[in-house]
């Protein structure tokens, strides 16, 4: 089976900053009150955009941390409009007050997803670690949908249960939010401490919110899940907006605060640094990419899988638990050790046998 082609990148999401008013369990770099060491300057951001934007054309997302603690944040997103590339936020929603809103679509920005992790303000709070933070994601969500920017809501499974799936998503239809990223936490960073979901429940649920909104309008993608194609296949549903399972490193990467390239946010391999390798370069020459781009060196079940191109397994869950990562490494703050673990092992979440049939 031959590689996937590199092509462009279809989406970047771009760590900005470290800074973070927030203390969420699950957060995989760790952010807090400290930015990241070398941080790029405003006018190493600009470099950044015109790189990407020889590249091609991705979505830009611009994360954190919290990106609006980046005083220049607005100028970042400005410029990145100007040169023709859709540039997109990620954030908590903690800072986005009338004012903010109203500048973020003046800087261009096209979208944003708000973090929303429970319907229940106490359980949304105490995971995010401060109070007060579900009251302000959603008043930011209509504060963007007053200025016209699109919204999105990121929920973070923290256990498996379909009904907070449920009551989140019956909250942000009332809120008029039609798209929504469910996220299943790679334990990296904070999320080591969090108590693992066992295989087979994280499979039973992704197959639960697959049957319970697939007559709904609403556009609804598991993340970091991508056995959700396998599962989906299975139950005859398809959808030509999910593409393939983990992109890691095929049409989507990660931008350090200090100008790291990753494929993924939770996958810690650095492949180079824009300030010394132009962009263009390290996606389309990395050899870190060139294997993750290969179906044939997928190894265990994940190789003999015949889902293997539309799903691939989660390349960071592989990674971590081959031990590539030590306990105390936290994301950008050291360099893992690029010769050990196995970027292509079998994904250790998913408890798919192939070649087996269920009874």
């Amino acid at each position: 089976m031959k590689g996937i082609s590199s092509g462009a990148p279809r989406i970047i999401s771009w760590n900005i900053t470290l800074r973070c008013p927030l203390k969420c369990a699950h957060c995989y770099v760790d952010a807090g009150d400290r930015e990241a060491e070398q941080a790029l300057s405003t006018e190493e951001a600009f470099d950044v955009i015109d790189q990407i934007r020889a590249a091609g054309k991705p979505v830009v997302v611009l994360s954190g941390g919290e990106p609006l603690l980046r005083e220049d944040v607005y100028d970042i997103a400005a410029y990145g409009t100007s040169r023709g590339l859709r540039m997109v936020m990620g954030t908590s929603g903690f800072l986005i007050d009338r004012e903010a809103a109203s500048r973020l679509r003046e800087a261009g920005i096209r979208a944003v997803a708000i973090s929303l992790d429970s319907a229940d303000p106490q359980v949304h709070d105490a995971f995010r670690g401060v109070g007060g933070v579900w009251e302000r994601a959603v008043q930011a969500l209509r504060h963007c949908q007053d200025e016209g920017i699109g919204v999105q809501i990121n929920m973070s499974i923290m256990q498996p249960a379909i009904k907070e799936i449920e009551r989140v998503i019956r909250l942000g239809t009332s809120l008029g939010v039609r798209d929504y990223q469910l996220f299943f936490p790679v334990p990296t960073g904070r999320a080591r401490e969090m108590g693992p979901i066992r295989p087979q429940e994280y499979e039973d649920l992704i197959r639960q919110v697959l049957i319970r909104f697939r007559d709904n309008d609403l556009n609804i993608r598991p993340t970091c899940a991508p056995q959700f194609r396998r599962i989906a296949s299975d139950l005859g549903i398809s959808n030509s907006d999910w593409g393939r399972g983990c992109i890691a490193g095929i049409s989507y990467c990660r931008i350090y605060a200090n100008g790291d390239v990753t494929p993924c946010p939770y996958l810690p391999v650095r492949v180079g640094n824009i300030r010394n390798t132009p962009f263009s370069e390290l996606w389309e020459r990395s050899p870190v990419f060139a294997a993750l781009r290969d179906n044939d060196k997928l190894t265990g079940k994940c190789g003999r899988c015949s889902f293997r191109r539309d799903c691939g397994g989660c390349r960071a869950r592989a990674y971590n638990h081959a031990g590539s990562v030590s306990p105390g490494w936290c994301d950008g703050l050291a360099e893992p050790d690029l010769l050990k673990g196995d970027l292509c092992s079998e994904d250790p979440f998913c408890p798919y046998e192939p070649g087996v049939v269920a009874q």
